[in-house]
C-alpha cells in the first residue's frame, strides 16, 4: 500500500496537554500538533502561537480561561507558517507581532504555503471555513523589542535563522523561561523545508546561552528543568545535522536528489523514525537539504503542485 502524502492519513485527534512552565506562563501541547504558548500579565493575556484555524485556536483559549480571564491583548507568531498563524483571529487581540521578516514572507509566500499546508494538514485545517484571510500583523520589529504587560517584561528576539528566515523567540525574564516555536522540538521531526541548515546550529547556541529554567518547544512536551532542556537543545542540533550532512555529500558529487533521500533515510531512520511528524517532513527536509547544499540560500517556495511533483518523484 502506497504511504498516504505528508499528513493526509493522520485524522486522529490528539490529546492536549497544558503544562505551567513557570509562574503565569503556560504550554498548550498536542502529542506533536504544534503548541501554543500563553503569557499571563497583570493585566491581559499574550498568546504564542495562533494555531491552523479559529477552531483550533478556541481549544486554547478554553484552556486559557481554566486559568485566567483576563482579555487576551497580543498575539505573537514566532514565523509565517499556515499551521501557526491562520488562527489569529479567533483572540480577537489588539496587537498581532512578528519580524519583519516574518511579514516579508507572508508577503512573498503566505498564499502557496497555505495552499500546501492545506493539502498536506488535513485533520488541522477541519473548520477552514471560518478562516477569514492571510494572518497580518499589526507590529513587526526587526531584532529585539519588549513588550509589557503591566510590569511583566517580555523581550521578542529575531537570535538568527533556523526554521525560516523570520523565526523569534520569547523570553520571559522575571521566570527565565523561553517560547522558542520550531526552532526547538521535543520527540518531534523538525520540518527543515523552509529552512537554514548552516545557521540552526548557531540560533541554537544563541538560545542555549540563556540557560534557560524550561522551554516551550514548536512541538512536543514542555521541557521543565535545564537537564530536559539542554537533551532537548542537544536533539534538534543532531536531527538538523544528521539531516543536512548525508545529502550534502550527495549534492558534492552531483548526485541525484533521490540518492539524497536514501542517504538521510539511512541516518535517521534508526534515531528518528518514531518522532511525530518524520514521516511527514522527511521529503520536504531532504529537499531542502539538497537545495541548501547546491548554494540555493534562499528555500524555493513549496506550492500545492510543488509538493506533490516532489513526492512522486522520491517515492517512484
Amino acid at each position: 500500500m502506497a504511504k498516504a502524502f505528508a499528513s493526509q492519513g493522520d485524522m486522529t485527534e490528539k490529546e492536549i496537554s497544558f503544562t505551567e512552565v513557570g509562574e503565569g506562563l503556560w504550554a498548550f501541547t498536542a502529542e506533536g500538533d504544534p503548541n501554543s504558548g500563553v503569557i499571563i500579565g497583570d493585566e491581559s493575556v499574550m498568546i504564542v502561537e495562533a494555531q491552523a484555524t479559529p477552531r483550533l485556536a478556541g481549544k486554547v483559549i478554553e484552556k486559557v480561561r481554566e486559568v485566567t480571564d483576563k482579555p487576551i491583548s497580543h498575539v505573537v507568531l514566532t514565523h509565517y507558517h499556515a499551521v501557526r498563524v491562520l488562527g489569529a483571529s479567533a483572540f480577537g487581540a489588539d496587537q498581532v507581532v512578528m519580524s519583519d521578516m516574518a511579514r516579508a514572507m507572508v508577503v512573498e509566500r503566505g498564499q502557496e504555503d497555505w495552499d500546501s499546508e492545506f493539502q498536506r494538514f488535513p485533520r488541522l485545517f477541519e473548520g477552514h471555513e471560518s478562516i477569514p484571510g492571510l494572518t497580518w500583523p499589526t507590529t513587526t520589529f526587526s531584532d529585539r523589542m519588549s513588550v509589557y504587560l503591566g510590569n511583566r517584561q517580555i523581550n521578542l528576539m529575531h537570535l538568527g535563522r533556523a526554521h525560516t528566515a523570520g523565526d523569534i523567540v520569547i523570553h520571559v525574564p522575571d521566570q527565565n523561561v523561553m517560547f522558542t516555536g520550531d526552532i526547538v522540538e521535543y520527540h518531534s521531526a523538525c520540518y527543515c523545508g523552509d529552512g537554514h541548515f548552516a545557521d540552526w546550529g548557531r540560533t541554537l547556541d544563541a538560545i542555549k546561552a540563556f540557560d534557560v529554567d524550561a522551554i516551550a518547544p514548536g512541538r512536543g512536551d514542555a521541557l521543565v528543568g535545564r537537564e530536559m532542556v539542554g537533551a532537548a537543545i542537544k536533539n534538534t542540533r543532531d536531527f538538523v545535522e544528521s539531516t543536512y550532512r548525508p545529502a550534502a555529500r550527495v549534492a558534492a558529487r552531483n548526485g541525484t536528489l533521490k540518492e539524497a533521500w536514501d542517504a538521510v533515510r539511512a541516518e535517521c531512520d534508526p534515531k528518528f523514525a518514531d518522532y511525530a511528524i518524520y514521516e511527514h517532513c522527511l521529503p520536504f527536509n531532504v529537499a531542502r537539504a539538497y537545495d541548501e547544499a547546491r548554494g540555493i540560500d534562499t528555500p524555493r517556495i513549496w506550492t500545492a503542485q510543488r509538493d506533490i511533483e516532489m513526492w512522486e518523484a522520491l517515492q517512484g
